[in-house]
């Protein structure tokens, strides 16, 4: 199209992976990054989306949050679960929880046993978590510490938290140093996306700090609505800029960046897809990927809830009353309650002895009320989220119209397997044993939810259809791999059968991770860039050792000679000791 500007690469979708990618890509002065973002900007005074307690806000409201849903859930009652996505520059980074977790080593050796992965193990991704993080609790053989993403950990110092902490070991679970560290499994405080009392989305952290460089360019407000293609290649964007204006720009390459959602919507809108399903729509057909849309995958929650019989829980600041001192504390000194998301603790638990490593989550919280803000407590409170991590249901993303501003049908088919049902109960009955231990019997005023009416398996089945959430972690809708299913290619993001165009967001996970997926999000990006780039990789840190239950040594695929070459201890404790291990075993390799 003449006249028309181009860019080297084109990057749809200013949210997570799309703002490491556009601070990587343009790095390079010789190279030209356009960023579009559908959304607007995340204004620096914007306190709903900086004030780390402020994220209640957001979600729900038409300014800040894209408002999808799922169909009706057949094995919920027919009911549609609200999906949250970030509407704004950082995407869902700008409005999420804050909880940074990258999940178990072993679903990394997940990921690498599909084919085509190998280079997807824990040994290759770690030095790309260790990349983009400035973990401020301290830098050590499994963290970083001289990333873009600092990290706080939560200071999990309140009574109730105190109790919580007593109680797990009361139950029976252990306690870890760290969860992003050598030993996922057990309870500690968590590491979370703030800093000096700010919300560090990944604009934040990865874009703005390079917004003045000559060669990047980011538009907000900027909706893709299709790829241009030249047979089989993808040669750019249409796009729609304050919803009106039609603009296109050619691209050397195009980048998908839109999540699990939207990059899938956009691939089939372009011809890339289940040909049947596309044919259906009087679409093209460029590519046939049926594995577009499908393997979707997800994390559901409940809360349970327990009146407090003290005055402990944060309660009290819901007040209007409050809300000036608050903002004040906040806006002026980082400080107080709006400095912090509140998400300060949690864990990871094996459901029973059979499973080989936890699949079962938890946050704690010192208030009881609903996640998006509503139904809030009128007493004190408090209460954990809980969900299993390893379900194997699976939905799928199907485009209802080739209007690019319809949002797509999407079904996640919750609670749809016996395996799935079977977690949900043990996840609840876990958690209630934990609640119900000693150390909360000076706080607990009794559980206000679910309460003492339900304690059936078919009852706990019922209350779960009925009150769970989701977490907020879609993913897997265009999975890395080789196979039939696979729709990008785990060595160069590229999709599969087409030119000119990758995918890099949750999307192209093979299987949803242990935990929140932001910081699997962007390692994936960290990782991308360099493919995509033409980088060298970072070298595979084959020598750090990671936790696994019943077995003293770090795990490697099954027949990997390295599995023989550890000396550990029966048991490896603690992050502390194995470090010091490392560094003996270190001391003993030099020549």
């Amino acid at each position: 199209m003449s006249g028309t500007q181009r860019y080297d690469y084109v990057i749809v979708g200013g949210g997570s992976a799309g703002c490491a990618l556009a601070n990587r890509l343009s790095a390079d002065p010789g190279t030209s990054v356009l960023l579009l973002e559908a959304g607007r900007s995340d204004f620096r005074f914007d306190a709903f989306i900086h004030m780390p307690a402020a994220l209640p806000f957001p979600i729900g409201s038409r300014f800040y949050d894209w408002k999808y849903e799922s169909e009706p859930e057949p094995h919920m009652g027919g009911r549609r679960v609200y999906h949250a996505r970030g509407k704004v520059l950082g995407g869902s980074s700008s409005i999420n929880g804050m909880i940074f977790q990258r999940g178990n080593a072993l679903d990394y050796e997940r990921w690498a046993a599909e084919p085509g992965m190998e280079k997807w193990d824990y040994a290759h991704c770690l030095p790309y978590f260790k990349r983009m993080e400035t973990c401020l609790a301290g830098a050590d053989a499994w963290r970083g510490g001289s990333g873009p993403l600092k990290l706080e950990r939560g200071p999990a110092t309140s009574p109730l938290f105190g109790a919580f902490f007593e109680a797990v070991q009361q139950a029976g679970y252990p306690l870890t140093d760290d969860v992003n560290g050598y030993r996922q499994e057990g309870f500690a405080a968590f590491d979370r996306n703030v800093y000096r009392g700010r919300r560090l989305s990944a604009a934040r952290a990865y874009l703005h700090p390079v917004m003045s460089r000559p060669n990047l360019k980011v538009e907000t407000l900027a909706q893709a609505t299709g790829l241009r293609t030249n047979g089989t290649r993808v040669v750019g964007v249409d796009y729609l800029r304050g919803g009106r204006a039609h603009r296109s720009v050619e691209a050397g390459e195009v980048i998908l960046c839109g999540g699990a959602f939207n990059s899938p919507q956009l691939l089939q809108l372009s011809g890339i897809g289940k040909a049947d399903d596309l044919r259906s729509l009087g679409i093209d057909v460029v590519a046939d990927l049926p594995g577009v849309g499908s393997n979707m995958q997800d994390h559901l929650e409940v809360y349970i809830q327990h009146a407090a019989t003290q005055p402990v829980s944060i309660a009290p600041y819901l007040a209007h009353k409050y809300k000036p001192m608050i903002g004040a504390q906040w806006l002026f000194g980082r400080t107080g309650v709006g400095s912090s998301n509140h998400f300060e603790a949690g864990g990871f638990i094996r459901s029973n002895d059979d499973v080989a490593y936890p699949n079962l989550m938890f946050h704690f919280l010192p208030i009881a009320i609903r996640y998006d803000g509503s139904k809030p407590a009128s007493e004190h409170g408090y209460q954990v989220h809980i969900g299993p991590m390893y379900s194997d249901v699976r939905g799928e993303l199907k485009l209802r119209s080739t209007n690019p501003l319809e949002h797509p049908a999407i079904q996640f088919n919750y609670l749809s397997t016996e395996n799935d049902r079977r977690e949900w109960i043990e996840m609840v009955r876990a958690a209630r044993t934990i609640l119900e231990q000693p150390a909360f019997a000076a706080f607990s005023g009794g559980e206000i939810s679910p309460g003492a009416s339900v304690q059936t398996d078919q009852e706990i089945l019922d209350w779960v259809a009925k009150d769970a959430e989701t977490a907020l972690h879609p993913s897997c809708s265009a999975k890395m791999g080789t196979d039939d299913m696979a729709v990008v290619n785990p060595d160069t993001m590229r999709v599969h059968g087409v030119d000119g165009l990758r995918v890099v967001d949750a999307s192209v996970f093979p299987f949803v991770t242990n935990g929140n997926i932001y910081a699997p999000v962007m390692m994936v990006a960290e990782k991308a860039a360099d493919l995509i780039a033409g980088n060298t990789p970072l070298p595979p840190l084959t020598q750090v050792p990671y936790y696994r239950h019943g077995q003293g040594m770090p795990l490697y695929p099954p027949g990997d000679p390295r599995n023989e070459a550890w000396d550990l201890p029966s048991e490896v404790p603690s992050a502390a000791n194995a470090n010091a291990w490392q560094r003996d075993r270190d001391e003993q390799a030099r020549p």
